[in-house]
């Protein structure tokens, strides 16, 4: 299948990745110059720990990458011959809209269209008569480690193009979740955005440091969850236990605040995260590619172990 990448940032470099590696022919652009050159190297990259660590075969070298992914100038250039368009631009609403409107006019009927967005209603936005065949594919940083991928149709989406869309995340040896309808946020981040709500309050209210609440989380949650997940978990715990918390009023989760005084002191100050060396925690000169990489190649022993290790899953 020939694909459109729209966006080669984080995330639009790393889904041109996944779609080549999954057998399709890719062509990515950005409206940001630096960024679109600058998506060929960490592609790269990305490609050489894969296949350091066998998750792809020897014969997947940078030439073959750079022949089944091309970088283009514009949207015209991007959308030629396109099958299937991945957009993953900015979480902007109306740079999303303006987006939609220039593929509208340029590219045939046929076209699916899945945006990556993290929670947006992506639906209102686009044109009308795109409308059946638009989707959310939404994937996870790094997508080329990270399997999910949630799949959301909208209220006017043809089942057969979800299914479509499905199936090509199945062939491409992910693990697609088509949601039964749209909400905010899936289901990953919408836990994800709770334990955001959760530890901003212990921060900024001055209970815990962050490296107080990774320990917590590397050392109390984080081995349970890759072998049982959530759910089953609870099922481990007992329900009588699980449904007595939840008659405890001990707890009251966190109202959102729209703010976190510790997170914007530190984005004040330039600690914007590993792309400019400091966060939370000082990354100790060490550039992003190499950060990166690091997190690639642990992530991606992680994955073999738990391969090896499996899940537990009821029925």
């Amino acid at each position: 299948m020939k694909v459109a990448v729209f966006g080669a940032g984080l995330m639009g470099y790393a889904l041109a990745l996944v779609h080549a590696l999954g057998g399709h022919t890719v062509r990515m652009t950005d409206n940001d110059a630096a960024t679109l050159a600058r998506a060929p190297g960490l592609m790269q990259q990305a490609l050489a720990t894969l296949r350091e660590g066998g998750e792809v075969d020897a014969a997947w070298t940078d030439a073959r990458l750079a022949a089944a992914v091309t970088c283009c100038p514009t949207v015209a250039d991007t959308l030629q011959g396109a099958e299937l368009v991945v957009e993953a631009i900015t979480e902007r609403p109306d740079a999303k809209r303006a987006l939609y409107s220039e593929i509208d006019r340029l590219a045939p009927m046929h076209v699916i269209i899945a945006s990556n967005t993290s929670g947006l209603d992506i639906f209102p936005l686009v044109p009308e008569r795109r409308l059946a065949r638009t989707l959310i594919a939404h994937w996870y940083t790094p997508p080329y480690l990270i399997d999910l991928c949630d799949v959301v149709g909208g209220e006017r989406t043809d089942p057969g193009v979800i299914e479509t869309v499905r199936k090509i995340v199945a062939d491409m040896g992910k693990v697609p979740l088509v949601m039964k309808k749209f909400i905010p946020g899936y289901i990953a981040n919408r836990i994800q955005a709770a334990i955001g709500l959760e530890v901003h309050k212990l921060m900024d209210e001055g209970y815990a440091s962050a490296r107080d609440i990774d320990t917590a989380v590397l050392h109390g949650l984080a081995l349970r969850i890759p072998i049982l997940g959530q759910m089953a978990k609870m099922d481990f715990t007992g329900l009588l236990l699980t449904q007595q918390g939840l008659r405890n009023a001990g707890y009251k989760p966190p109202e959102p605040r729209g703010h976190s005084e510790t997170l914007d002191a530190l984005v004040a100050a330039g600690r914007t995260g590993v792309m400019s060396g400091k966060g939370y925690f000082d990354w100790g000169g060490r550039t992003p590619d190499e950060l990166l990489r690091e997190r690639d190649r642990k992530l991606l022993a992680l994955k073999r172990a738990l391969r090896g290790i499996g899940h537990m899953e009821g029925t």
